[in-house]
């Protein structure tokens, strides 16, 4: 197998799980009003940049009304102080470090904003681990298209066939593949393995990532 030439990391869910911060927030909403907040609209969220449209929609219907400013407002606040409270996810920091001793660059491609990723690199003390990173504004459509993927491949100045891209979301993953990467995926809190089996490789954890190298096309969750 060939080592990889740049590692290019999702953010969300896949460094820190802001993903779990999102859902209990609205879990939280959901059951102020009696309510459970549906699988199935969380999965048409996940990855997306614009996902709580589907939620506001959802809860809006059932509550036969417009969320308020003041709710959206504080499932806001709710969702950034429990994303304040998130690690960086297991193997995240031996993975950068291992990346760093080999001389692979690393990436962020991410189609959320970019204060919210770079406020919590610098939160989680990574920051500097990253040589790049690319963020929603920098592209013209976000994941799942390519767009963010290839704006990243285009700055690092190397070819997708020799860099691997890091995911935890299907959406992710199909960004990842559409610019011609290969890509490992690690499903989050709020995530299960099986849609993310049009990646390369399943793990349950970027701890059991045991080598740089691009993968052959395999499908395996790792158990914990």
């Amino acid at each position: 197998m060939t080592s990889a030439d740049a590692l290019l990391w999702d953010f969300d869910g896949l460094v820190c799980d802001t993903e779990r911060s999102a859902h209990r927030s609205w879990q939280t909403l959901y059951a102020r009003h009696g309510l459970d907040f549906p699988d199935t609209v969380w999965a048409a969220m996940v990855g997306r940049a614009s996902g709580e449209v589907h939620a506001i929609r959802d809860l809006s219907v059932r509550l036969g009304r417009d969320l308020t400013e003041q709710e959206r407002a504080e499932r806001h606040a709710d969702k950034a102080r429990l994303a304040n409270e998130e690690p960086l996810r297991p193997g995240v920091a031996a993975l950068l470090e291992r990346a760093a001793a080999h001389g692979v660059p690393c990436a962020i491609v991410s189609s959320s904003p970019a204060a919210w990723v770079l406020g919590h690199l610098e939160r989680l003390g990574v920051a500097d681990r990253f040589a790049l990173v690319v963020t929603g504004e920098q592209a013209e459509a976000r994941k799942p298209a390519p767009d963010l993927y290839l704006r990243a491949l285009d700055l690092l100045g190397r070819p997708s066939a020799t860099c691997l891209a890091l995911e935890d979301s299907p959406l992710g993953v199909a960004a990842a593949k559409s610019a011609g990467l290969a890509c490992v995926a690690v499903p989050n809190a709020t995530s299960t393995p099986a849609p993310l089996e049009a990646a390369d490789l399943v793990l349950d954890s970027l701890e059991h990532l045991e080598s740089l190298d691009i993968p052959v096309r395999t499908t395996k969750v790792t158990a914990a």
